[in-house]
C-alpha cells in the first residue's frame, strides 16, 4: 500500500511575497469588483499570519528565504491597503475596514497565546506612521461616513495609533461631533485605546460622563457609551474609578436600555478585580426587587448567574442572595425564564459546595428544599426540569438527615421519591406525543434525555436504585407499547373512513426515537450497575421483562426488536454477574447453566428478527443492527447479518468493507462457540434447525464448532483457533488490497492485525502445552524420572519467548489506544482491556514454568534482545501499572511474586493518565481471572523453591501447564466486544516531519563529515485534524532515533514507497515508550530540548534526541536539534522518528508518522 508523497505546507512567511503581489495586482485591476475581491481575499491570509509565531532562522532555511523578508512584505501589504483606503471609493473603504475588524476579533480571541505577538502590534508594523498618515488624510478630507470608517481603522490599529497625540485628539474630538455615525465610531476607537492606555482612559471617562448625561444625546449613542465602560480595565485604579462612576450613572438614570447596557459593563469591569466583585453582587441583589422593571431584574439576575459561572461568587453567598432567589422562584407573576434562571443559579451555588454538607453549612436549607420541591412539581415543564436538577444535586450533596437548629430535623427526600418524580415528569412529556397532539417533539426529546441523565446521576450515587429505575423504565415502555397498540387500532379504523388523515408513519418514527432513547438509557444504567458491582438476579429479571414488553408489540420494526433483544445477548455483562453471584453464594453452577441457556435461546429470537429484516430488504437497519451486535459481543448475530449483506450491496467499496467485518465476525463467532459449556453444545444444532446458516466459507467449520463446544482438548482448540486466526488475517488483507491510497481504514487494519497477533500467540501456547502433554502421556514412569534439565529449559524457552511477545503486544494495544485522538471512552477502554488481557497472559506464561532454582535460567531470554527489555521483572511491572487503581489485592500478590525473583516494589511504575482503566465489564472479568492467576502462580512459586528432584520438577511442569491452560480458557471465555470506533471510518490524526540539513551549504541532501554531530532543521505539521476535535492539544514533542544499521544502496530512495504500518514496525513501541518517559519528566522542566550527550547514546551505539515544538493554529511548527552521530562510521543511515502531544487534560497522545523516514550520509 502506498500513499501520496508528503509535501511541506508553506506558511505565511513563505507566502508573503506571493500574497503581496496578488494584492497589488488585484488593487490595480480595472475589472469591476476585482479590487474589493482582492481585499477580501487577503483577510483569511492575514488571520493565518496572525496565528503564527514570528519566523526564525529555521523557517528561513527550510523555505530558502532571506531573513526578514516577510516583515517587508507584511508592511507592504498594510501600506497598499492604507493607500487603497485613501484613494478608493466607498466600497473599497468598507471592505478594508471589514478586513481589519475581522483581524482584530481574531487576534483578541487568540490573545491567550502569549508566544505570538499580534500581527498589528507596534513591534511588527514598522511603517505605522505612514499608515496613520494616509488614513488621517481621509479623516481630514472625507465626508462623515468616511471619517467614521477612518476612526474604526484607528481603533483596529490601537496598538500603535494610541501613541500618536494627533490621533488621540481626533478620536476625543469626534465624541462631540453632531454626526451620530461618527460619534459611535469614535466611541469604538476610544474603547480600543482605553484597553491599552490608562492616561487616555482617564480623559475618556470624564468625557463619557458628559456624553451620557447630556440631555440631547441620542439613546443609541448613550447605549454605545455605556458599553465602553467595560473596556476600562487596563489597571485597577482606572477600573475602580470607572466602576464608581458607572454605578452613580445607573442610580441617577431611568432609561431602561441604558441601564441594561450599563449593568453588563459594570459586571465585566467587576470580573477584572475581586475587590469590585463583592460590591457588584450587592448592587445586583439590590436591583432584584419588585420596584424595578422586569427587564432590569432579568439583566441583574443574568449578571449574577454569569458571576457564578466564572467561579467568582462562591465566597459571596449570603442569606440575602438566597432570599432574593427564593422570592423569584415563588413569584408566579414573573416570567418562567427568570424563574428558571434563579433555579440555575441555585444549582451553580450547590455545585460549588463540597459533598456531604450539614445544616451548619447552609442555614437556609429547609427553605431551599421546600421551594425546590414545590418548583419540581410546577406545571411549567421547563421550570420543573431545572428544579429537579437542583433537587438531584441536593440529594447527592447532602447527607440523609440534616439537623436543623436546636432539636428540629429536616429530612431529605428519599432518592426513590426523586426517581418517581422524574419518571412522572417523563410520562407527562411523552403522553402528548404518543397521542399525536404535540408536534414539537424535538424539544420534548431533549427534555426527556435531560431527565434520564439525572436518573443516571442518581443511580451512580445510589446503585441500589438500579432495580427501581429499571422497573420504572419497564412501566414506561409498557405504557408506550399499550399506546402504540391503541393508536394502531385507531389508524386501521381511520384508514377505512379517511385514508388521507393516516399519520402512522410519523407516529412510528416518533415512537421509535423514544424507544431508542430508552434503550440507550438502559444500556448506560447497566454499565453503571456493573461498575458498582450491583448486577443481581433482580436486575436481570427486570431487563428480561423490559425486553419481553417490546417483543410483544408488533408496532415496532425489527431493528427495534433486535437492539432490545441484544440487551440480553450482552454476554460480557451477564457473565460478570454470574461470576460475582457464584463467588458470593458458592453455587453449584445451576444458575449459571440456566442463565446461559436462556441467553442462547434468546439469541435465536434475535436471529429470527434479523432474518425478517433481510427478507423485508431493510439493508441499512440490518447493517446498523450488525454493527450494534458486534459492539455488544453477539457474534452469531453479527456474523449472520454481515454475511448476508455482502450479497445485497452493489458498490465494490461497501462489499469490501462488509467482507472484512464478516471475516472479523466469523472469527469471533468461532471463539464464542468454542468456549461454550457442554450443556450449550446443542446451540449449533438449534441454529441449523432454525435454518439460519452459520458457516462462512469453511466446509468443516460446523463440525469443528460441534466438536469443540465445551471440550478442553488442545489439538481441537488449535484447529479452531487456526480458522479464527486465518479469518482475522483475511479481514486485514481485504482492507489492505482494496484501499491502497488512503489511511481512512488505518485503525481497522491496525486493530485487526493486533487481534490476529494475540490469537497467534495463544495458538503457540496451545501447541507447546499440547507437546508437553503428549510427552507426559507417551513416556512411562521410568522415562519421566529421567527427564533432564535440558528438556525443561527447552519448554521454558518457548513459553518465555511467547510471554515477552505478549508483553510487547500489550504495549502495542496501548499505542493504538493513544494514537487516535478523539476516540470515545468506551472504545478506548475496550482496547485497554485487551491490553490488560495480553499483560496478564504474559505474566502467566512467563511464570507458569519459571523455576528460580533451575540452573542457567537466565538463558531463557536468549535471542530476545537486552535482558532489561526481556526480563520477568518487566512482565510484572507492565501488569502492576495497569492494575494499580483497580485491585489492591492482586497488586499485593504481584508484589509477593516480585519478591520471589528479587524485584523491589519501588521498581513499579504507573501508566500514563489516558492508560488508566475504567471498571467496565471486560475489566472486571479480567481482574477476576487475574486474582486467580496471580494467587495460583504465587502458590506454585512457593512450591517450586523446594524443587530439586527431577521427578518433582517434571510434576511441577505438568502442574504449571494445567495452571496456564486454565488461565487461558478463563480469559478466552470472556466475551469480546469490538470497539465502536472500529465502525467510524475516517483518516487518522497524524503528523508529518520534514527534516533538512542545518548546514545550508548541503543542497543535495543531509550529510555530515565523520566525527561531527548532525545539525538538523525540523518542520512538524499535523494532518487530518477535524474541526470538532473534542480535546485541545497544547504541547508537542518528537524523538529522533538512529541506529548504526547501514542503509543499503537502493534503499535510500524508497521514501516514496513508504506507508504507515506501525503494526509491522519492530521499533515503534520502544521508541514511543522512550518518548513517553521523556515527556513525563519534561513537564517538570523549563528546557524542552534535550541536548545530545552520553545519555543519548545506547549500548548498541544508537542515538536519540528529543525536540519540543510550538505549533501554529494551522498545526505547523519549526525547531532544530543536534544528532550526535560523531561515532558513526562512513555510510548512509535512516532516522526513525515519532511525535506525541499532550492535551489540556494532561493526557498523552501518540501522533503516528504519515511520511517517510529521512536518510543521511556520513562522509569521510
Amino acid at each position: 500500500m502506498g500513499f501520496e508523497e508528503a509535501a511541506m505546507e508553506r506558511n505565511a512567511t513563505a507566502c508573503a511575497m506571493e500574497w503581496s503581489i496578488e494584492l497589488e495586482k488585484g488593487l490595480r485591476s480595472k475589472i469591476p469588483g476585482r479590487c474589493v475581491e482582492a481585499i477580501l481575499q487577503i483577510e483569511p491570509r492575514l488571520k493565518q499570519w496572525a496565528g503564527e509565531p514570528e519566523a526564525t532562522m529555521v523557517v528561513y532555511n527550510m523555505f530558502g528565504l532571506v531573513p526578514g523578508e516577510e516583515r517587508l512584505f507584511a508592511n507592504t501589504i498594510f501600506l497598499r491597503l492604507a493607500e487603497a483606503f485613501q484613494l478608493g471609493h466607498k466600497h473599497i473603504r468598507v471592505a478594508i475596514v471589514r478586513v481589519f475588524l475581522s483581524l482584530r476579533r481574531h487576534c483578541r480571541d487568540k490573545k491567550r497565546s502569549k508566544r505570538i505577538k499580534g500581527i498589528l502590534s507596534k513591534s511588527r508594523v514598522h511603517n505605522h506612521l505612514e499608515l496613520l498618515k494616509r488614513v488621517k488624510i481621509v479623516f481630514d478630507t472625507g465626508d462623515p461616513e468616511s471619517r467614521a470608517l477612518a476612526l474604526v481603522l484607528f481603533g483596529c490599529w490601537a496598538d500603535f495609533a494610541k501613541d500618536s497625540a494627533h490621533i488621540r485628539y481626533l478620536v476625543l474630538s469626534s465624541l462631540v461631533s453632531s454626526n451620530v455615525l461618527e460619534v459611535r465610531a469614535s466611541l469604538f476607537a476610544a474603547g480600543c485605546f482605553s484597553e491599552l492606555a490608562d492616561d487616555f482612559a482617564s480623559v475618556l471617562l470624564e468625557m463619557l460622563v458628559n456624553l451620557v448625561t447630556y440631555s440631547e444625546t441620542e439613546s443609541t449613542v448613550r447605549i454605545v457609551a455605556a458599553r465602553v465602560f467595560a473596556k476600562m480595565g487596563c489597571s485597577y485604579s482606572v477600573a475602580k474609578r470607572a466602576y464608581k462612576t458607572g454605578l452613580k450613572l445607573v442610580l441617577d438614570s431611568s432609561d431602561e436600555d441604558f441601564l441594561v447596557a450599563m449593568l453588563t459593563s459594570l459586571s465585566k469591569l467587576a470580573y477584572k478585580s475581586t475587590l469590585l466583585i463583592s460590591e457588584q453582587v450587592d448592587f445586583l441583589l439590590h436591583l432584584l426587587n419588585r420596584e424595578r422593571a422586569l427587564y432590569i431584574q432579568a439583566t441583574a439576575l443574568r449578571c449574577l448567574y454569569l458571576t457564578f459561572v466564572k467561579g467568582m461568587g462562591q465566597s459571596l453567598i449570603s442569606a440575602t442572595l438566597f432570599r432574593a432567589l427564593f422570592s423569584i422562584v415563588e413569584e408566579a407573576e414573573l416570567p418562567s425564564t427568570m424563574q428558571c434562571e434563579a433555579l440555575k443559579l441555585l444549582h451553580k451555588i450547590l455545585l460549588g459546595r463540597p459533598p456531604k454538607l450539614s445544616c451548619a453549612d447552609m442555614p437556609e436549607f429547609a427553605e431551599l428544599l421546600r421551594i425546590v420541591d414545590n418548583a419540581s412539581r410546577s406545571p411549567i415543564m421547563s421550570k420543573s426540569i431545572v428544579a429537579i436538577l437542583v433537587l438531584v444535586e441536593i440529594v447527592i450533596k447532602f447527607q440523609r438527615r440534616v439537623e436543623m437548629g436546636s432539636g428540629g430535623v429536616c429530612t431529605l427526600p428519599m432518592p426513590s421519591e426523586v426517581v418517581s418524580l422524574i419518571m412522572d415528569r417523563i410520562t407527562l412529556l411523552v403522553k402528548p406525543i404518543l397521542c399525536s397532539c404535540q408536534f414539537n417533539h424535538v424539544k420534548v426529546f431533549e427534555q426527556v434525555q435531560s431527565l434520564l441523565s439525572l436518573l443516571l446521576l442518581l443511580v451512580g450515587e445510589h446503585p441500589d436504585l438500579g432495580v427501581l429505575v429499571l422497573n420504572k423504565a419497564h412501566y414506561l415502555i409498557e405504557d408506550l407499547v399499550d399506546t402504540c397498540t391503541t393508536m394502531a387500532g385507531r389508524q386501521a379504523d381511520s384508514a377505512v373512513n379517511n385514508p388521507v388523515e393516516i399519520r402512522g408513519e410519523r407516529d412510528q418514527t416518533i415512537n421509535s426515537k423514544l424507544i431508542f432513547i430508552l434503550n440507550r438509557f438502559v444500556v448506560s444504567c447497566l454499565e453503571i450497575l456493573n461498575k458498582a458491582g450491583t448486577l443481581t438476579n433482580q436486575v436481570f429479571d427486570k431487563v428480561k421483562l423490559l425486553v419481553q414488553s417490546v417483543h410483544h408489540c408488533s408496532f415496532f420494526d425489527c431493528y427495534t426488536h433486535i437492539i432490545y433483544s441484544l440487551l440480553l445477548d450482552t454476554r460480557t455483562v451477564w457473565i460478570c454477574m454470574i461470576n460475582r453471584n457464584d463467588e458470593a453464594r458458592g453455587d453449584d453452577g445451576n444458575f449459571h447453566t440456566c442463565l446461559q441457556d436462556f441467553i442462547d435461546k434468546h439469541e435465536l429470537l434475535t436471529l429470527e428478527f434479523a432474518k425478517k429484516m433481510l427478507i423485508h430488504r431493510d439493508t441499512w437497519p440490518a447493517y446498523r443492527a450488525g454493527m450494534y451486535a458486534a459492539c455488544q459481543g453477539a457474534w452469531v448475530t453479527a456474523s449472520f447479518l454481515f454475511g448476508q449483506l455482502i450479497m445485497k450491496v452493489q458498490s465494490d467499496i461497501f462489499s469490501c468493507w462488509l467482507k472484512s467485518v464478516s471475516h472479523l465476525a466469523h472469527s469471533q463467532r468461532i471463539i464464542q462457540l468454542l468456549f461454550l459449556t457442554k450443556h450449550d453444545s446443542s446451540f449449533v444444532d438449534w441454529l441449523e434447525t432454525k435454518e439460519l446458516p452459520i458457516t462462512f466459507s469453511e466446509d468443516n467449520l460446523c463440525e469443528i464448532e460441534k466438536d469443540v463446544a465445551g471440550i478442553i482438548d488442545e489439538p481441537t482448540h488449535i484447529q479452531a483457533l487456526v480458522v479464527a486466526y486465518q479469518s482475522l488475517i483475511s479481514a486485514e488483507r481485504t482492507l489492505e488490497t482494496t484501499f491502497t491510497s488512503t489511511n481512512a481504514f488505518f485503525f481497522q487494519r491496525w486493530f485487526l492485525a493486533l487481534r490476529a497477533k494475540l490469537l497467534g500467540a495463544v495458538m503457540e501456547i496451545f501447541r507447546v502445552l499440547s507437546t508437553i502433554q503428549s510427552e507426559q502421556n507417551t513416556n512411562n514412569n521410568a522415562l519421566v524420572r529421567k527427564c533432564t534439565i535440558v528438556d525443561s529449559i527447552k519448554f521454558l524457552q518457548q513459553i518465555t519467548q511467547i510471554s515477552f511477545q505478549l508483553k510487547r503486544l500489550s504495549q502495542e494495544f496501548d499505542l493504538i489506544a493513544t494514537s487516535f485522538i478523539g476516540i470515545d471512552s468506551k472504545s478506548s477502554n475496550i482496547i485497554k482491556a485487551v491490553a490488560l488481557n495480553c499483560s496478564l497472559l504474559a505474566v502467566s506464561a512467563g511464570f507458569a514454568f519459571y523455576i528460580p532454582s533451575l540452573p542457567a535460567h537466565q538463558n531463557l531470554t536468549c535471542g530476545l534482545g537486552s535482558s532489561q527489555k526481556c526480563s520477568h521483572a518487566m512482565l510484572i511491572q507492565n501488569l502492576v501499572g495497569r492494575l494499580w487503581n483497580l485491585d489492591h489485592e492482586v497488586t499485593s500478590n504481584l508484589g509477593m511474586l516480585a519478591e520471589v525473583i528479587g524485584l523491589s516494589k519501588n521498581c513499579f511504575h504507573l501508566q500514563s493518565k489516558n492508560q488508566l482503566l475504567d471498571s467496565s465489564c471486560e475489566v472486571k472479568n479480567i481482574v477476576d481471572v487475574c486474582n486467580y492467576a496471580v494467587s495460583g502462580i504465587v502458590c506454585w512459586q512457593n512450591e517450586a523453591k523446594m524443587v530439586q528432584d527431577d521427578k518433582i520438577r517434571s510434576e511441577v511442569i505438568t502442574n504449571g501447564s494445567q495452571l496456564l491452560l486454565n488461565i487461558i480458557l478463563k480469559l478466552m471465555n470472556i466475551p469480546f466486544r469490538v470497539p465502536k470506533f472500529f465502525f467510524k471510518v475516517r483518516p487518522c490524526v497524524g503528523s508529518e516531519l520534514f527534516i533538512s540539513s542545518g548546514d545550508v551549504r548541503n543542497i543535495d541532501g543531509i550529510s555530515v563529515s565523520t566525527g561531527f554531530p548532525l545539525s538538523l532543521n525540523l518542520c512538524l505539521q499535523l494532518k487530518n485534524v477535524p474541526p470538532d476535535l473534542p480535546v485541545r492539544l497544547t504541547k508537542f514533542y518528537c524523538i529522533l532515533h538512529c541506529s548504526q544499521k547501514l542503509v543499503l544502496d537502493g534503499q535510500s530512495n524508497e521514501q516514496t514507497l513508504w506507508s504507515p504500518q506501525p503494526w509491522e514496525d519492530s521499533e515503534v513501541v520502544e521508541i514511543n515508550e522512550t518518548l513517553f518517559q521523556y515527556v513525563t519528566e519534561c513537564t517538570k522542566r523549563t528546557n524542552y530540548c534535550k541536548c545530545f550527550g552520553d545519555d543519548d547514546i545506547n549500548n548498541d551505539g544508537a542515538v536519540s534526541v528529543f525536540v519540543h515544538f510550538e505549533l501554529s493554529e494551522r498545526g505547523q511548527g519549526f525547531s532544530n536539534c543536534l544528532l550526535d552521530v560523531s561515532h558513526f562510521p562512513v555510510g548512509s543511515y535512516r532516522i526513525k522518528w515519532h511525535c506525541c502531544c499532550i492535551d489540556s487534560q494532561g493526557s498523552y497522545w501518540s501522533l503516528l508518522p504519515l511520511n517517510a523516514e529521512p536518510v543521511f550520509t556520513v562522509l569521510c
